[in-house]
């Protein structure tokens, strides 16, 4: 309607002025009067002047209904990408006050740890199989990274360990994978034990700690971290918190589960351990 009106609206207004003018003429004419020229110029102005007005004001309604709708329009659209790229800086400023925040934790655990050698890194994507749990990182070879890497959030809890290296991008495999093998100490006694990749548990993000000491008691909330023994990983790293513990009839531990200190499906940036002093 709009578009037929802009096309056509002038040409209209001239037939109906035309038509009105003639209906008009003719009607007067019919009935008679003094003066036919009187009568025929009373027929042509005053019902001209009124339908012509009448049908002017519509016409005015009509184009100022279009022109503000135009306007309004492009208000809308100019404010929707206004509100458009203010999101995105809203996100981007979220997202480095975020980055900032994680940075500042590493400096701090650096502090902590001179000998590491860190390399951030950012998750890539995750592995969608069911038969182990793996994301991919940005970071590779050029980083100079290395299958047995350590991947560790911020605050120093170990999710992972580096397991395939391209040029830049490297596979991270999680601590709740099935192939999880941490020598760790446990509470405050530090009872040793084996922490493993288990396929039932692996499916809700938990690991079997098992080959507990027989010397050493561990109970619901202990802390559970790696011993360091064999230099596969750095030495007191944050692993996860004792969840639950099952013994045997004699009160043996028989095993314990373990969930990861951290959860692993909000990790959006990891720093990688790529080289320490390793205890004897």
């Amino acid at each position: 309607m709009k578009a037929y009106l802009k096309k056509y609206g002038v040409r209209l207004l001239v037939i109906v002025l035309l038509v009105a003018g003639v209906l008009a003429i003719g009607r007067n004419v019919r009935d008679g009067g003094v003066g036919l020229l009187s009568n025929v110029s009373g027929a042509i102005r005053t019902p001209f002047q009124k339908v012509a007005t009448a049908v002017v004001s519509r016409m005015e309604e009509l184009y100022g209904y279009i022109y503000e709708y135009d306007n309004l329009k492009q208000e809308n659209e100019r404010l929707r990408a206004q509100l458009a790229d203010l999101e995105q800086q809203i996100r981007e400023n979220d997202q480095a006050a975020e980055e900032n925040a994680r940075l500042r934790e590493i400096l701090n655990l650096q502090q902590k740890h001179t000998d590491y050698v860190f390399e951030s890194a950012k998750v890539v994507s995750w592995n969608a199989s069911n038969w182990d749990s793996s994301f991919t990182i940005s970071k590779g070879a050029d980083a100079e990274l290395a299958v047995g890497d350590s991947v560790v959030t911020e605050y120093g809890v170990l999710v992972g360990t580096i397991t395939e290296v391209g040029a830049s991008w490297s596979t991270v495999e999680t601590v709740v994978d099935l192939d999880t093998n941490i020598g760790v100490l446990v509470g405050a006694e530090e009872v040793s034990g084996i922490l493993e990749g288990d396929y039932t548990l692996m499916r809700s993000q938990y690991m079997r700690l098992s080959f507990v000491a027989e010397t050493g008691q561990i109970i619901t909330g202990d802390i559970v971290v790696t011993s360091g023994a064999g230099g596969a990983y750095p030495q007191g790293l944050i692993v996860g918190t004792v969840s639950s513990v099952h013994s045997e009839a004699a009160g043996q531990v028989e095993y314990a589960v373990v969930e990861p200190y951290t959860k692993l499906d909000d990790l959006t940036q990891v720093f990688i351990i790529k080289d320490y002093r390793v205890v004897e």
